[in-house]
């Protein structure tokens, strides 16, 4: 008897901890992110059968930095397990430049940085809403605005020449993390999402006749992983 007793006695001294997830509900997110560039860029190739002659190595690539900023989500519970998720990051600003060109005719070279708006709208799937650690996969959609898209070469051939990033981007977004459950609401959380993000690139300068003309089929494909707290509602 006192046993059982013990057990309700516990058993109600931590049910308020938990911040159970139930239909109905929102949470408010915010996280620090590291956004990194999975880029993929035939920039030398391209190049070299734009002009006709072999500029550039046919290795060199565009590439494109990394960048941590502060970001906030809204998930709504459609039922305890099913979310929605809306990401709502601030701009994030990668500095673009040309690497992996061993031929001096245009060479390494830094071209400025470029901003990108990646709103994103996942649903999720959450295995373990009633417990301490919950632990969830999600898959939608991404539309990336490209800001502040114009570049400039600023050495060799293309020394002075405009560059720019030509368009916005849809896409996919997959994802998987988890909440730590807290009391009264709150909850850690820690986050990772493959965003694919492909957009052209063009170039306006004496090598091309004074025309832009595509130079690369960027891909930059980034690797979102952040961790942050929450709060239910």
């Amino acid at each position: 008897m006192k046993k059982s007793l013990f057990v309700l006695a516990m058993a109600a001294a931590f049910a308020p901890m938990l911040a159970q997830a139930e239909a109905g509900d929102w949470v408010v997110r915010a996280r620090a992110v590291n956004v990194a560039p999975n880029e993929d860029s035939k920039l030398g190739k391209t190049v070299n059968n734009l002009l006709g002659a072999p500029v550039m190595s046919a290795g060199a690539e565009l590439a494109v930095s990394d960048k941590v900023i502060p970001e906030l989500d809204i998930s709504y519970y459609f039922t305890k397990n099913i979310a929605a998720e809306l990401i709502l990051a601030v701009g994030t600003r990668h500095n673009v430049s040309i690497h992996s060109d061993a031929n001096p005719t245009v060479g390494n070279q830094g071209l400025g940085s470029v901003n990108l708006l990646p709103p994103t709208l996942t649903a999720q799937w959450h295995f373990n809403p009633d417990q301490t650690f919950d632990p969830y996969v999600g898959a939608g959609i991404n539309y990336t605005i490209v800001l502040d898209r114009n570049l400039k070469g600023s050495a060799g051939a293309i020394n002075g020449n405009k560059i720019k990033i030509d368009s916005d981007s849809w896409g996919y977004a997959l994802q998987a993390g988890f909440d730590i459950n807290l009391k009264d609401g709150w909850l850690i959380n820690a986050d990772v999402k493959y965003v694919t993000l492909d957009t052209d690139v063009k170039l306006k300068g004496a090598v091309t006749g004074g025309a832009w003309r595509k130079i690369d089929s960027l891909d930059i494909d980034p690797w979102v992983v952040g961790i942050g707290i929450g709060k239910k509602f």
